[in-house]
């Protein structure tokens, strides 16, 4: 009996014990599983949450740019930095200007998790206006006892009875018609030079019909950020290379090219003669920055004569070898450059310099190659003058048109008979501004018709340009009577250009008075009246009047012409950095 009842318990012992193993392994493999569920779940929870923090920190990095921005361009006050508050975290932004660039930058922290953002921004469009008078193949009349208080460059002749206070040159007028062109349709292809080491230059091959003197060239570019001036040269062949004799040369202002593209002119320093049959390369060099450059429109096989090289020292074909870039190739040329009965340097020291130079008082130096009746003979030393290109682009000039238009359409002629402002705005008709009109510009104009300054009308920029300067661009005439104004913004070195792109005669007429005017007619011409009184006159040919004058203002180079107040500032990249 006892020994029944102990094998008895020995046996439900085992059974226990056995109950209590399988006990043990479940709950093991039951941790084990949830152990392996759980921390997966935690791991990407803790990422999710990671993901929220840094992109919070990012989108709060971006508001901190785009307020910063909007402060800039509305003309708001804001400092060099500022510190937003949002939802209890902070971002903090900062403002540094080099030049005609403005870096915004933008740091956010949120749960110890930072990104950075940056804006950079190009100032509106600087044009360069380096003489009181310039002009086309259309030349200068001076009448008697007109006056330019500056230096005065024409491709065309200058003459007259007035006197020039500065220098004053004329170049030998340029070919009408291109020789070779490739020049037709939409580009393929965006080829990029100035950017690295690799494509600091760009280069492409030509040959002409014949034997004849270059004397310009044109180009079809467009800029990405804000680089540096660009130098053309015409070279030899080398083995289907460029070779190194440099035949002529030509610069080209970075403020000419826009950021979209457009044709660009380059007058050549000298004209040498190219003969038919043979290769020459013209090569566009450029400084190199990887975020600012340049690029040229081209097609395929849009030009059989010639092909797209890159490099520097050493020359690579383009990723595709059948490209050609666009662009135009003048030969010849017109009359040569005259200076005839002008005062050079009255009231001071400076240079006549043409070809041809006759009946003229100069009190410096008397550079030609002919002359007669002069009160000094001819210092055959220079060569004669190069073609120089008018201060703005036709590229610059649709750029401008376009800003004016984003602010609106208006249908129909408008008066302005009391005080008004305006702008930025297209206008289909024409804008009067009477004699008790006071007209305020608040943004780029642009006129499909005519404009008229009439009798004591005021014609002003709005405070909020400071030292920047505004734009009326007209396709019709533009007429300045007799003690209409314009001024600036109120702050000194401010100035509006008057621009009109009519072929008209005459495209622009100023009575006197005028004020902080620059004139620009580059199809047209320009007639400055008796007593007028302007900052500068640019036009395809420019007439003075008896007794008018033109005072040239020291501030007018590298001005900065904006489309508004709140428009002077572009954006070049918007990035997030490390």
């Amino acid at each position: 009996m006892n020994i029944f009842l102990n094998k008895k318990r020995k046996v439900n012992l085992q059974k226990g014990q056995a109950l209590l193993i399988s006990l043990v392994f479940f709950t093991s493999i039951s941790l084990a599983v949830t152990t392996g569920l759980v921390v997966p779940t935690v791991k990407e929870f803790k990422l999710a949450n990671t993901n929220l923090k840094s992109k919070q920190a990012f989108f709060l990095a971006e508001s901190g740019v785009e307020d910063s921005y909007y402060r800039v361009k509305a003309n708001k006050p804001i400092g060099t930095s500022e510190t937003l508050t949002i939802n209890g975290n902070i971002v903090a932004t900062s403002i540094t200007t080099v030049g005609d660039q403005k870096t915004i930058s933008s740091e956010a922290e949120v749960s110890n998790y930072n990104r950075k953002n940056e804006l950079v921004l190009i100032a509106g469009t600087g044009v360069s206006f380096s003489y009181g008078v310039q002009s086309g193949k259309g030349g200068i009349v001076l009448a008697n006892n007109s006056q330019i208080n500056g230096s005065v460059y024409s491709n065309g002749s200058v003459v007259g009875g007035g006197r020039v206070t500065g220098s004053v040159s004329s170049a030998n007028a340029p070919a009408l018609v291109s020789d070779q062109s490739n020049d037709t349709g939409t580009p393929l292809y965006n080829i990029s030079f100035s950017n690295t080491n690799a494509t600091e230059d760009f280069a492409q091959s030509f040959q002409v019909s014949s034997n004849n003197t270059i004397n310009k060239i044109d180009l079809y570019l467009r800029k990405i950020g804000a680089p540096a001036n660009l130098t053309v040269r015409i070279y030899n062949d080398n083995a289907g290379v460029p070779g190194t004799l440099e035949i002529a040369s030509g610069a080209i202002a970075a403020n000419l090219v826009s950021t979209n593209y457009g044709w660009v002119s380059v007058p050549l320093s000298t004209n040498p003669l190219l003969s038919s049959g043979i290769t020459y390369w013209f090569v566009i060099d450029g400084a190199t920055n990887s975020s600012k450059y340049y690029q040229i429109g081209a097609n395929d096989n849009g030009y059989l004569n010639g092909i797209v090289k890159l490099g520097k020292t050493t020359w690579n074909n383009y990723s595709t070898s059948t490209v050609d870039s666009f662009f135009k190739i003048y030969l010849g040329g017109g009359a040569l450059g005259l200076i005839s009965g002008v005062s050079v340097g009255h009231g001071g020291t400076a240079n006549a310099h043409a070809n041809t130079v006759t009946g003229s008082t100069i009190t410096g130096n008397n550079y030609c190659q002919n002359g007669t009746g002069n009160n000094k003979s001819c210092n055959t030393s220079l060569p004669d003058p190069a073609q120089t290109a008018l201060p703005i682009s036709d590229q610059n000039t649709i750029d401008w048109k376009n800003a004016a238009e984003a602010g609106g359409v208006y249908v129909g002629d408008i008066d302005v008979n009391d005080s008004k402002s305006f702008g930025p705005r297209k206008i289909i008709g024409i804008l009067s501004v009477n004699g008790s009109g006071d007209l305020t510009l608040n943004g780029a104009i642009w006129i499909q018709g005519n404009l008229t300054l009439n009798v004591n009308s005021d014609l002003r920029l709005a405070s909020s340009y400071g030292t920047s300067d505004g734009i009326i661009i007209v396709d019709g005439t533009i007429t300045i009577n007799n003690n209409a104004t314009v001024h600036g913004s109120g702050t000194t070195g401010s100035y509006i250009l008057l621009m009109s792109t009519s072929s008209q005669y005459p495209a622009i007429t100023l009575g006197h008075n005028a004020g902080a005017a620059v004139l620009h007619a580059q199809n047209g011409t320009v007639q400055v009246l008796n007593n007028s009184g302007v900052v500068s006159v640019n036009g395809y040919r420019i007439e003075l009047a008896n007794n008018a004058v033109i005072t040239f203002e020291t501030g007018l180079i590298d001005s900065n012409f904006v489309t508004g107040p709140s428009g002077g500032w572009s954006v070049s990249s918007w990035k997030e950095i490390e």
